[in-house]
């Protein structure tokens, strides 16, 4: 079994979503000085690869803090999307034994390269409305992109987020390594920090993936 970080560094400078704070890390104590290192830390609860909870987007719903572990754990399928612009209904339809033997969908579109560029936030690929509502009919646990958004960085209505949270499928931005995930089988796991009241948080997501490539 081999293990695959699809998780971005926690740095500073690195690519945040328009409006939002910069993380900065920098020294509270040294050994020199104190005898102990540690770090301060200033960040927003999305930044770097993180994960969104129904509270985020929608008023009186659950925090992450709401949720079991298990909702953070579970099987997976990683579609290839890098040779389209457009997540649609039937691109879908031709994974829907996977996805619906799947607690995680995650879409890689490549855009994970661009990362900590100005391109990064150049237009991606993302779902389709209908696409979003022919998955809302599965068992899914959450959606996971390496791109900065579930929804396209000009709709500001955010409608993929309002109907994935609404139903309390989760959303991962900006993950990392997807390609490696493509016709794999494995287990994705993306845990939360434990916040309380927690709207989103950075995860340490990783994958542990068996068997062989499919040829």
């Amino acid at each position: 079994m081999t293990t695959i970080d699809l998780t971005h560094t926690l740095k500073n400078k690195i690519t945040v979503y328009p409006g939002t704070s910069e993380p900065v890390f920098e020294p509270a104590n040294t050994i020199e000085k104190d005898g102990f290192a540690e770090l301060n830390m200033k960040m927003c609860t999305h930044t770097g690869t993180h994960i969104d909870a129904p509270c985020h987007i929608l008023p009186n719903t659950k925090s992450l803090d709401d949720f079991p572990m298990d909702k953070f754990i579970g099987q997976g399928i990683a579609l290839d999307c890098t040779a389209i612009s457009s997540i649609t209904l039937d691109f879908l339809k031709t994974k829907e034994v996977e996805i619906r033997n799947s607690d995680f969908i995650l879409f890689y579109t490549g855009w994970q390269h661009k990362w900590n560029t100005p391109n990064y936030f150049d237009e991606f690929p993302t779902l389709t409305i209908k696409a979003v509502e022919w998955l809302l009919q599965f068992n899914l646990k959450a959606l996971g992109f390496d791109v900065i958004s579930v929804d396209k960085m000009t709709d500001s209505k955010l409608p993929n987020h309002h109907l994935l949270l609404n139903q309390e499928v989760l959303i991962i931005e900006n993950m990392m390594n997807l390609e490696q995930l493509v016709d794999q089988s494995f287990e994705l796991n993306c845990i939360p920090l434990k916040i309380e009241n927690s709207d989103g948080s950075p995860v340490r997501a990783f994958a542990r993936v068996k068997g062989t490539r499919k040829k």
